[in-house]
């Protein structure tokens, strides 16, 4: 640690107490946030099953009413189970697209630290200083 006068102590003392009061502050707004979201997550859902068990029974794909129009529609989301199966079938047709190009951040790193010699081409990197506080 650095040399500080008493003065400097007590000011970096009460930075780190609002920093800890701030955050759990923070944390207990997003808390409540959350459970209130939950609440009306359940009640939309309520109201979304309603909607698509009309369209069921009447075979309708869309309403219009006084209040708004709605319709349903099929959203379908799709994955593997077997990563080495469909990376074989990506490259056998050449559907690379059917991938999405990111980085994996955590996996990257460990990487660049296991072989610094090792810098992929056209790798961007931005790095910053942060600040980590741990209540005492």
């Amino acid at each position: 640690m650095t040399n500080q006068t008493e003065a400097e102590t007590i000011g970096l003392d009460k930075l780190v107490s609002t920093y800890v009061k701030l955050r759990d502050k923070k944390a207990e707004i997003r808390k409540e946030w959350e459970a209130e979201e939950a609440e009306l997550d359940a009640k939309l859902n309520l109201v979304k099953d309603a909607l698509l068990e009309h369209c069921k029974t009447t075979g309708a794909e869309s309403v219009r009413t006084a209040e708004g129009t709605f319709y349903r529609s099929i959203k379908s989301k799709y994955w593997t189970s077997d990563w080495e199966s469909m990376n074989n079938f990506i490259l056998e047709n050449n559907a690379l697209d059917l991938l999405e190009k990111r980085l994996h951040q955590t996996n990257m790193r460990s990487f660049l630290e296991e072989h610094p010699d090792k810098l992929p081409p056209g790798l961007n990197v931005d790095s910053e200083y942060t600040i980590t506080v741990r209540r005492k």
